[in-house]
């Protein structure tokens, strides 16, 4: 005797086996990696340096438990490399990417930003230099880190309008800054607060005014991962859209500023607090 399905039971059978496929489709690890040297919000794990540590992995670490996936941040190199293991495909996520065209053709971007990172500026503290807006800074002789990653509208702008020095690094620019070298220096708002408090500059140096840039720092994921899909896809946008409203985003930063200051100060040889 021949079986006959009914509609209704045809149907009942193909929506499970379409989320049978799904679940089979969906990756359960995802590999990322990021910037090396940019803390708070990723830096190499001195502890362990295969990995990296940092604000934007502890969020990413946070999103992918959330969607039952399981995430291992790596060190992969200097940015350019971290990169380019990411666009070949051998991993799947970017932590920390700029907005740039040029990416387009081989990373997805996840939209809203994982992070607004704030350049401010700053001075020393009985600095006279009078700030009401970027134009401003044109009568001042500034400096900015070599790692500093700004938007291109703004970086444009500095490059027309601004006298900026150079610096290896954030370091090197506060240093700068603090011997009367430079009038301002460029930097991140949490970045700056930590490095400050690391030099035990804290007191000396203050950050002026509204933020001169916000570059986003975005997800990316590779358009050669094999976990690049429209569901992956869709759940980091949904995720990293609620983080903001939860507060999770301010605290994981603050929590990754002290741990920063902290590594800072313990191989500076600096008293504990």
């Amino acid at each position: 005797m021949a079986f006959r399905w009914s509609k209704g039971g045809l149907a009942c059978v193909l929506a499970l086996l379409s989320t049978q496929a799904l679940a089979v489709g969906k990756c359960e690890r995802l590999v990322a990696t990021g910037s090396p040297d940019a803390p708070p919000y990723s830096w190499q794990d001195p502890q362990d340096p295969k990995h990296l540590i940092g604000a934007n992995v502890d969020l990413l670490r946070q999103v992918a438990a959330e969607l039952g996936v399981k995430v291992e941040v790596l060190h992969a190199g200097k940015r350019e490399q971290a990169l380019e293991e990411v666009r070949s495909g051998r991993m799947d996520l970017l932590l920390d990417t700029p907005m740039q065209v040029i990416q387009l053709t081989s990373l997805d971007y996840i939209h809203p930003a994982l992070q607004l990172n704030e350049y401010l500026v700053w001075t020393r503290h009985d600095a006279p230099l009078v700030f009401d807006g970027p134009a401003d800074l044109a009568r001042y002789q500034g400096a900015l880190s070599e790692k500093a990653r700004l938007t291109p509208a703004f970086e444009a702008f500095a490059k027309a309008q601004l006298k900026l020095e150079p610096a290896q690094n954030l370091t090197q620019a506060f240093q700068k800054l603090v011997l009367g070298q430079v009038d301002y220096v460029l930097a991140g708002r949490y970045s700056g607060m930590a490095m400050a408090q690391s030099l035990g500059v804290g007191n000396d140096l203050i950050a002026r005014g509204l933020p001169v840039d916000r570059p986003g720092l975005y997800l990316t994921v590779s358009h050669n991962s094999a976990c690049n899909d429209s569901w992956l896809r869709g759940q980091l946008a949904k995720k990293l859209t609620e983080l903001p409203i939860s507060g999770a985003s301010e605290a994981v930063l603050q929590r990754n500023v002290e741990r920063w200051k902290a590594q800072m100060q313990a191989s500076q040889g600096a008293p504990k607090q």
